[in-house]
């Protein structure tokens, strides 16, 4: 999957994975996430959902190049968790992703590297049974101009691939669209040259 500047690599779709040591169960999910407040969501669904776990560890990667991350150990020993976590997320070369292991503590102590092992595994299990897809980034813009303009505009936006968001026709026309980040400028050059359009 040729990735250009304007595309990352995300999951499709939430996904699980569970990795067993000891008697201790590590329960991972993954989540195609596009904020941090999704983020802190799923983190209160899974803590409410898996009360008498004993830890809720998580990692998340945001943004095209993954430039906004976090990770937390959720009182297991200081990245024991949360940085393998990530650690699977940034080798799998992911972005808008969360996952959050849930740990049940099985009476055997594991040690740094147990930790370090299972949550890694766990992680890596999630994404295992994730799909990962390629994403395009793109920009949203709105355009007015009269209802004269309207074939000119039409036709700019067909050529160009723009996924209409939503439109009003009345004496002065108003769209938005959403096009490919890399085509912005080629778009609005464009538009802007038909005669009574205002961005």
């Amino acid at each position: 999957m040729g990735l250009t500047d304007d595309t990352y690599l995300t999951i499709e779709a939430p996904s699980e994975g569970i990795f067993k040591d000891n008697g201790s169960k590590f329960l991972a999910f993954a989540y195609p996430v596009s904020s941090e407040i999704e983020v802190k969501s799923y983190l209160d669904i899974l803590k409410k959902e898996h009360h008498s776990a004993r830890h809720c560890c998580w990692a998340y990667r945001l943004g095209k190049d993954g430039e906004i991350w976090r990770a937390n150990d959720d009182g297991e020993p200081s990245n024991s968790a949360g940085k393998p976590i990530l650690g699977q997320i940034q080798s799998n070369g992911l972005s808008n992703v969360a996952i959050i292991v849930v740990r049940y503590f099985g009476g055997t102590l594991l040690g740094i590297s147990g930790l370090i092992q299972a949550y890694k595994e766990a992680a890596a299990n999630a994404l295992f049974n994730a799909n990962v897809i390629q994403v395009m980034v793109e920009s949203e813009h709105y355009i007015l101009f009269p209802f004269d303009a309207m074939n000119k505009v039409m036709k700019v936006l067909k050529d160009k691939s723009a996924k209409i968001v939503s439109q009003t026709y009345e004496n002065e026309c108003n769209i938005a669209f959403r096009i490919r980040k890399m085509d912005e400028q080629i778009i609005l050059e464009a538009l802007l040259k038909i005669e009574g359009v205002k961005l």
